[in-house]
């Protein structure tokens, strides 16, 4: 049998099945499926990726002095970063790219390098 409700009850009707009277109701078990699993990322490492990034932006609005809106066009790519050689070309790097930061950029370099160490890269994983 199926019961509808009325207009008044809800905003839009609902039908809801039940069983016939003297029949009892038997609880269905999920039944899970067997299949390949594909793990895209590793979900520790995004989240050690948020972390970075917001870390990034408020150290970004400290250096600049600003709201995160009005912080100038630059993008620190941290998968870039991760495939350099050494800290010295990355330091080099992120030096670049705030140039028109007018505070000292040393302590946020290095604590952005420290955070990047062990950290790995997020490429696009390849279907198998």
């Amino acid at each position: 049998m199926a019961a509808v409700t009325s207009p008044e009850s809800s905003p839009q009707p609902r039908v809801y099945f039940q069983t016939p009277s003297g029949t009892e109701e038997v609880p269905e078990i999920p039944v899970r499926k067997q299949g390949r699993v594909t793990v895209k990322y590793d979900r520790k490492e995004l989240r050690k990726r948020l972390n970075l990034e917001e870390w990034i932006i408020n150290q970004l609005t400290d250096l600049y002095d600003c709201e995160e809106e009005a912080i100038p066009e630059l993008e620190i790519d941290v998968d870039e970063l991760l495939d350099m050689q050494d800290d010295v070309d990355r330091a080099s790097r992120v030096k670049d790219l705030l140039v028109e930061c007018y505070k000292p950029t040393d302590d946020f370099v290095s604590e952005l390098l420290d955070k990047i160490r062990g950290m790995q890269k997020l490429s696009t994983p390849q279907k198998k």
